[in-house]
């Protein structure tokens, strides 16, 4: 329903220049990866991240997330004999935070999961599930990315493979939107293949056929579960693969929405309304935790708000298991 109201808005009253940043992301930041210190240059020059408020409808208050010169590359990721599983590598941790994806790479290896990337068929730009294009009513180019997306992630999942994603809002977009978007067996395959890191490693786990050896990474883990991730039920398996670290307390804070909601936070009208729904209980959870727990929230824009809003670092579970790996 909020995608159908984005869409006739857009369509009779077009798209703000904030609209047009947030939905087209996936198209520029190929380009915009190459020069990182410039596409940075709001979040480090003094006065200009209130001097581009205005046209931009970017929060001054807000840092963007940084761009960063190490993206993650389709070949750093060869292709094993056999594949046991494919990896998405969705646009927020491709050029923000590759490290996430890395790590993912480091825990499928040292479980012994032969691992390929998925990869775009026509050799274009990387791909993409549309979420953003979504968030601002921009349904046919979403459709188009869905599109491009189905026809490399379909004959994989058609040999059974598992599609293992890192971001829940683009993975769990291949259950949801895109096969309402493109109904067809395409999409539904793709979508009964399509896996949270978590949702694989339990599923693992469940079979006793996951050896993953692992250490304490801390004393404590809280858990953030993301929107989707709630919406979808995947919790429980973020909760069993964190019950795998031995020594380890865990506790799940009990929240509703973060306040971020993708884009929603970054804004200038809406940052106010963002912060205080974090308010409510995340960020007093957070910041009552101590130095030895770590806090694991899975979607970008919660670790964002976290951080934001309680000075704390939180991590993608991928990157506390490769902390968690024994030597």
């Amino acid at each position: 329903m909020k995608i159908e109201v984005l869409a006739a808005r857009a369509k009779a009253k077009g798209l703000s220049l904030h609209d047009k940043l947030v939905g087209y992301l996936p198209h520029y930041a190929p380009l915009a990866s190459k020069a990182p210190w410039l596409m940075n240059l709001r979040n480090t020059v003094p006065g200009l991240a209130k001097l581009l408020e205005g046209p931009t409808g970017f929060a001054a208050g807000r840092k963007l997330p940084a761009w960063r010169g190490d993206t993650f590359k389709d070949s750093e990721v060869g292709p094993p004999d056999p594949v046991q599983a494919v990896l998405f590598a969705d646009t927020f941790n491709r050029y923000f935070e590759p490290e996430n994806l890395r790590a993912a790479q480091k825990v499928f290896a040292k479980a012994g999961i032969g691992i390929d990337v998925a990869r775009p068929g026509d050799g274009g730009k990387p791909l993409c599930c549309g979420r953003t294009f979504l968030s601002v009513g921009l349904v046919e180019e979403a459709r188009a990315e869905a599109e491009r997306l189905l026809d490399a992630l379909f004959p994989l999942a058609e040999k059974g493979l598992p599609i293992v994603g890192l971001e829940p809002s683009c993975l769990l977009t291949l259950r949801d939107e895109i096969p309402a978007l493109l109904p067809g067996e395409k999409s539904k395959v793709v979508a009964d293949k399509a896996r949270m890191l978590e949702e694989y490693l339990a599923d693992l786990a469940d079979r006793n056929a996951l050896n993953l050896p692992l250490k304490s990474p801390a004393q404590k883990v809280m858990l953030h579960g993301h929107c989707h991730q709630k919406a979808m039920g995947v919790v429980p398996a973020i909760e069993k693969v964190l019950r795998l670290l031995p020594d380890t307390s865990v506790e799940t804070i009990e929240t509703s929405c973060c306040g971020m909601a993708g884009s929603f936070g970054y804004k200038s009208d809406t940052q106010e309304i963002s912060m205080k729904m974090a308010e409510l209980s995340l960020l007093p959870a957070v910041r009552e935790s101590g130095d030895n727990t770590l806090v694991v929230a899975d979607g970008t824009s919660c670790r964002h708000q976290i951080f934001d809003g309680a000075g704390k670092d939180a991590i993608h579970i991928a990157r506390l298991l490769e902390i968690a790996l024994t030597d």
